[in-house]
């Protein structure tokens, strides 16, 4: 899994060319209209302006992924040679890192990459394919985190497998989607419909070994699923009522996203909260 990494760290250093900005969001999108849609301020950093999108969601934002890398640094420093705390340690790390990366684009300054000196906005950008291939890659080391906890033999080393397989697919799919382009491959959607599995999967694995042996890890573990879960629940279940846009209509900016990035704060201080002490591998 690490010379995976290491190699599809080596493809980011290849992603500066392409045709991924030929992809424009659906309706057409101006740069005024982009703006119109959302809170915005403009900061003047000497005789240049930066539009900043979206400030309140870039600080919740750029807040998980800064929480995240953080709590990951309290996993390794509390690891004592258990390797389900170092790969919760790296998908933290991973995890946070795209954070980072997402707010930078869908949020902080979407507008100055997307659309500034455009006719029409693009879709999405390398900042997102990037976000969108760590976040995958966190999510598989959460797996592999998982294998080492909860499991043994055989089981564990098909688990280890599957995620180095999904985390090679995809991530190729990815930069074949940015290349070409393809919209669906470059999107949050197929990054959600591809994480999926893992998700419910891990969730089946713990609930299962908490009820085989009543212990206080797979107990902590199961609940720390089905949050993230429920997270996710409540961003579809917003973005599916569409409340963003009539809350904007009274002068309120709370997105889906936020509602993600909001639960995701509550997911990983759930984590620090005696997990990183209560590990351990099988």
């Amino acid at each position: 899994m690490l010379k995976s990494v290491g190699f599809l760290a080596a493809i980011l250093v290849l992603t500066g060319c392409g045709k991924l900005s030929t992809i424009p969001q659906e309706p057409k999108t101006t740069p005024e209209a982009f703006l119109a849609a959302q809170h915005w301020i403009t900061v003047h950093l000497g005789d240049a302006q930066v539009v900043i999108s979206q400030p309140t969601s870039s600080i919740i934002v750029y807040f998980v992924g800064l929480f995240t890398i953080l709590v990951g640094f309290r996993f390794y420093q509390h690891r004592n040679n258990q390797q389900s705390k170092l790969w919760w340690a790296i998908g933290l790390f991973l995890t946070g890192f795209g954070a980072l990366l997402a707010g930078t684009s869908y949020q902080a300054f979407g507008y100055e990459i997307k659309c500034h000196g455009r006719e029409f906005c693009t879709y999405t950008s390398w900042w997102e394919v990037h976000y969108m291939l760590l976040s995958a890659l966190g999510m598989n080391a959460f797996l592999i985190a998982s294998a080492y906890s909860s499991t043994r033999g055989f089981f564990r080393k098909s688990i280890m497998l599957y995620a180095v397989i999904h985390s090679i697919v995809y991530s190729a799919l990815l930069m074949y989607g940015a290349f070409v382009p393809v919209q669906f491959l470059v999107s949050f959607e197929l990054l959600m419909l591809s994480s999926a599995p893992a998700v419910v999967f891990v969730l089946g694995l713990h609930t299962n070994a908490f009820r085989i042996s009543h212990d206080a890890m797979n107990r902590k573990l199961r609940n720390t699923w089905l949050v993230f879960l429920l997270v996710g629940i409540a961003y579809g279940t917003w973005l599916a009522l569409g409340l963003t846009q009539p809350l904007w209509n009274h002068g309120i900016w709370f997105t889906e996203n936020d509602v993600l990035h909001v639960g995701m704060i509550g997911w990983v201080y759930f984590l620090l909260k005696r997990l990183p002490k209560l590990l351990r591998d099988l």
